[in-house]
């Protein structure tokens, strides 16, 4: 199912509205009909197909079998250009394809398809996964410390800070970062959810509904708020910045693909460098800002710069306890919100994975 323009999700969102949410609602419109059949928790059927019942408990094989194969998302191009930039391509395994998706949702509907084995997200796709019924682990972690989202307004907006959103129109992404940002932002506020109009869509429609007026805030990555004030700055938008974070940085991968010996050799194999690509692109920005954000986004140099100057530095715990508790946090809150089933998030964490990555940076990585 296409994703939701933001015409047909303001029909979806009218079953949004102060005096309460259809949380079965919110899943239906952002992510299908054969996603939401897998609402009641661990569906049976939808477990069946993502392999609930593999062994992934067998250790993981030091040597990546010759032939092996993974497909690997990479939105935008991101890892594919940290690798050649760092010269970490000698990869021992083939990628079969680099796939060029982001989206929590989207993710989650490839994991489905089987046409994806490794997933970059944050932490609340797999939460939603769950939900789903679809199994599916962590099996690396970077930590983020400082915000990477800020509340962008429509133009024309007088909202200054978190406590006006009382009342407005919140552009929401269930399955995705924003969603928890948005999330833990209205608790801090003391904001309860009905006392909003939570608007379902996707991340990739935000943009366009906060210039469409459709909603009176969204959030937007810090990579995307440049690009928008420079064209609506001057009619009224701007940017409400608060110290919510979203924790984790993560790669995960569908259990059945996990008790693949030899493709759980290759995520392996993978994870030492998915780290290394963000710890050369951090401290190498000058060369970053050139080759990923002028050369292929478009954006002026100054532009890049006000965004790596906002860049977290990687950070790669050698003990994931920080992680499970801010997930359980997170799970936690969506419950409490009738978005899930709440329920103990241990099994979401592959801990076979939990060392590898920081142990493939150096020490002041390692946090």
């Amino acid at each position: 199912m296409p994703p939701l323009s933001p015409l047909s999700s303001a029909a979806s969102a009218s079953a949004v509205s102060r005096s309460g949410v259809d949380r079965r609602v919110f899943l239906s419109s952002l992510l299908g009909v054969a996603a939401a059949a897998g609402l009641s928790g661990c569906a049976g059927a939808s477990a069946a197909d993502s392999g609930s019942k593999a062994d992934t408990s067998a250790p993981l094989s030091e040597k990546v079998p010759r032939g092996t194969e993974l497909t690997i998302a990479s939105y935008q191009g991101v890892q594919q250009l940290q690798f050649k930039l760092a010269g970490l391509a000698d990869l021992p395994f083939a990628v079969s394809d680099w796939v060029n998706i982001g989206a929590g949702p989207d993710v989650i509907n490839a994991f489905r398809a089987k046409s994806l084995d490794v997933g970059n997200n944050a932490g609340i796709p797999p939460i939603q996964a769950h939900y789903q019924g679809f199994d599916a682990k962590i099996v690396a972690i970077n930590i983020t410390r400082k915000p990477n989202y800020l509340f962008a307004t429509k133009p024309g907006s007088d909202i200054k800070d978190v406590r006006d959103f009382k009342g407005k129109k919140l552009a929401f992404s269930q399955g995705q970062a924003q969603g928890v940002v948005l999330l833990r932002a209205l608790k801090q506020a003391g904001i309860a959810y009905d006392d909003v109009n939570l608007v379902p869509l996707t991340s990739n429609q935000f943009l366009t509904a906060l210039q469409a007026g459709q909603v009176d805030i969204a959030p937007l990555a810090n990579s995307q708020a440049p690009a928008y004030l420079k064209q609506y700055g001057s009619k009224g938008a701007h940017t409400i910045d608060t110290d919510v974070v979203d924790l984790l940085n993560l790669l995960w991968a569908p259990t059945s693909v996990l008790a693949d010996r030899a493709k759980a050799a290759a995520v392996a194999a993978y994870i030492p460098r998915w780290a290394k690509g963000q710890v050369w692109a951090y401290e190498h920005p000058d060369a970053w800002n050139e080759e990923f954000y002028v050369k292929t986004q478009n954006l002026t140099l100054a532009q890049a710069q006000s965004i790596t100057e906002l860049a977290n530095k990687p950070l790669f715990p050698p003990s994931w306890d920080e992680a499970v508790k801010w997930e359980q946090e997170t799970a936690d809150l969506l419950a409490e919100g009738g978005f899930v089933k709440g329920f103990k998030v241990d099994s979401l964490f592959d801990r076979r994975f939990e060392a590898i990555a920081a142990k493939a940076v150096p020490a002041e990585y390692q946090r």
